[in-house]
C-alpha cells in the first residue's frame, strides 16, 4: 500500500512539474512579441546575451569599470527638497536668517556601519550599496536644501553613529 501511495505521489509530482512547464514557456510565449518589438542591434543583442550570463559579482565590477572609465556615477540620487528662498539669496539680496541647510558628511568616523545605517534612515531611497558608497566617499551631501529643523535631526542622527557633519 506505501507503493501504491509513492507512485500516487510520485504521479501527483510529474504532473505538477509539467504544469509548470507549460506555464513557463506560456510565459515565454508571451515575452517573445515583447523582445520583437524593440529594434536592437546586433552589437546591442550581443552585449545583452554577454550581461545575462555574468555572475551579480562581475556585474557589480562591471558597474564599477564603466564609472571609472566614463566618470560617471551609477548611484541613486540624494533626496533633495524643494528650496523655497534659496535662489533670492544667491541673487544678491540681502541675507536673511538662512532658512534651507545642506547636510554634508564630512567623515564617517570608526562606527562606519552605524553611520551607513544612519544615512539609509535618513535617505530612506538609498539602498545599502548606494549608502555604503555614500559614507566612502565623504565628503558628500546626505540632504541638501532642507529647513533647519530637519537638518539639525540629521546632524543629531549622524554624529550620534560616529559621523562628523557640517551643516551649509
Amino acid at each position: 500500500m506505501a507503493d501504491d501511495q509513492t507512485k500516487t505521489e510520485e504521479v501527483k509530482a510529474e504532473e505538477a512539474v509539467e504544469e509548470v512547464k507549460e506555464v513557463v514557456q506560456e510565459a515565454k510565449a508571451e515575452e517573445a512579441p515583447k523582445k520583437e518589438s524593440k529594434a536592437v542591434s546586433a552589437n546591442l543583442e550581443k552585449i545583452i546575451e554577454t550581461v545575462e550570463k555574468l555572475t551579480v559579482l562581475e556585474l557589480a565590477d562591471l558597474v564599477h569599470a564603466l564609472e571609472d572609465r566614463f566618470g560617471v556615477s551609477a548611484s541613486a540620487p540624494v533626496a533633495i527638497a524643494a528650496a523655497g528662498n534659496g535662489g533670492a539669496v544667491a541673487a544678491g539680496e540681502p541675507a536673511e536668517e538662512k532658512t534651507t541647510f545642506n547636510v554634508i558628511l564630512a567623515g564617517a568616523g570608526a562606527n562606519k556601519i552605524a553611520v551607513i545605517k544612519a544615512v539609509r534612515e535618513l535617505v530612506q531611497t538609498l539602498g545599502l550599496k548606494e549608502a555604503k558608497d555614500l559614507v566612502e566617499a565623504a565628503p558628500k551631501p546626505v540632504l541638501e536644501g532642507v529647513n533647519k529643523a530637519t537638518a539639525e535631526e540629521a546632524k543629531a542622527k549622524l554624529t550620534a553613529a560616529g559621523a562628523t557633519v557640517e551643516l551649509q
